[in-house]
């Protein structure tokens, strides 16, 4: 079970970045970045099939594939800024945090205007 591993490193790598916080910050910051980095590679493959099922499903539903790419780029940045965020928490720099959340927002919002600009068509063609 692919879970108990990352369970197993994440819980391994907080008990050593808690007994090197006092000690050692910089490294305890090290160790949890790595814990992520490494956990995240192990999903990697799991990710993957995910993606090619939907481009399956995608191919089959006859959708544009820019909506397809712009909603996996939307979920990547949602990931990236979340991980990237947590760091900064793990570092005591909330603040830099929520500027990583709100800049992470924003992009969505404009990746996302082409979508929410073609539905909004769609509806309009649709009304009498």
């Amino acid at each position: 079970m692919e879970i108990m591993q990352i369970v197993g490193i994440g819980l391994l790598a907080a008990f050593i970045a808690v007994i090197l916080k006092p000690v050692k910050p910089e490294i305890s910051i090290q160790v949890s970045i790595a814990a992520g980095i490494i956990i995240f590679i192990m999903l990697i493959g799991k990710i993957s099939s995910v993606v090619k099922l939907l481009e399956t499903y995608n191919k089959k539903a006859n959708i544009d594939m820019v909506y397809f790419s712009t909603l996996l780029k939307i979920v990547g940045i949602a990931y990236i800024s979340e991980f990237a965020a947590e760091i900064c928490k793990d570092a005591g720099e909330s603040a830099i945090a929520s500027k990583i959340e709100l800049g992470g927002k924003v992009i969505i919002v404009v990746l996302a205007i082409p979508i929410v600009t073609s539905l909004l068509d769609l509806i309009i063609d649709i009304m009498p």
